[in-house]
């Protein structure tokens, strides 16, 4: 059976192993900024283990992203000299929705003294309202995305202002890529990344909103599984798996809004689009 292991540092933690005490946890006193991750996957039901190694790290000096900013050029410059090395053809890049929308000038002025101004925002943005409770409302946006309030955000702007999702989120990322190929002559997967909930689970998790380069889905129907029996239904969104890992290493709270992942299987870095993420009406069963 495959066996996980997080390397965080020079130290490597076993999934199947006791967690660390919280002082030996303390000592290690991470931050966004100072540490990486790498998930290892090995095999070892073949007498040839191998071992396919996923990095990521935090990528800092990006300054307060104002209207009319190029990420691209931002991204470019705070990667240059970066302790991890320059970019490298294959790498991941994942830029948070918030300096997205920054940049391109979707930020909306709101009354900050009251805190239910955005809700008619809310309404503007949504296309159908899925579920309302009190003031919190989950609706479906122009991009398909279920979410609540229409992904508008209040956290990590200015008071008195909202930030709206970008308009498409796949043009946002192809002109990040093609900004970093043109500058430093490589090939990069972008992921523009939000925070959604999740129906029937508790706790946050980032998401996909928008990709270039990289392959928003892997499709394993029609192949073996470890057994050899061919899977049926196995679609694995590696859009949101990548986001995952980045926004550990950028942290909600910390100011760092792009993460590098590095290692991603080059058959995956292909053209794609949020189109192959979002389950059309037809296959859903909860509408």
């Amino acid at each position: 059976m495959p066996i996980y292991k997080l390397l965080w540092s020079a130290r490597v933690y076993d999934v199947s192993s006791p967690t660390p005490s919280c002082e030996h946890q303390k000592s290690l006193n991470p931050s966004p900024a100072s540490y990486s991750v790498r998930f290892v996957k090995e095999n070892i039901m073949s007498q040839e283990s191998t071992q396919q190694r996923i990095s990521a790290w935090a990528v800092t000096g990006i300054g307060e992203i104002v209207p009319g900013d190029q990420l691209g050029d931002v991204i470019v410059e705070a990667c240059r000299n970066a302790p991890n090395g320059p970019l490298q053809d294959g790498d991941v890049l994942v830029v948070t929705q918030k300096i997205v929308s920054k940049a391109e000038g979707r930020m909306v002025e709101i009354d900050p003294d009251d805190p239910l101004s955005h809700k008619v925002l809310v309404e503007q943005e949504g296309v159908r309202v899925v579920r309302r409770r009190g003031d919190l409302i989950i609706t479906e946006t122009e991009h398909g995305f279920i979410c609540a309030n229409s992904g508008i955000d209040l956290s990590n702007v200015e008071r008195g202002w909202a930030a709206l999702l970008p308009v498409d989120s796949d043009r946002s990322a192809r002109r990040i890529r093609d900004i970093i190929r043109a500058k430093l002559g490589v090939s990069v997967g972008i992921i523009v990344s939000d925070t959604f909930g999740r129906p029937w689970r508790k706790g946050l998790t980032d998401v996909a909103i928008g990709v270039a380069g990289v392959a928003a889905v892997l499709d394993l129907r029609g192949t073996p599984d470890a057994l050899g029996r061919m899977m049926q239904v196995t679609e694995v969104c590696i859009a949101d798996e990548v986001a995952c890992a980045a926004e550990l290493v950028m942290g909600k709270s910390n100011g760092v809004p792009v993460a590098v992942v590095r290692g991603l299987d080059p058959l995956w870095m292909r053209e794609s689009s949020m189109r192959e993420i979002v389950r059309p009406p037809q296959e859903d069963l909860f509408r």
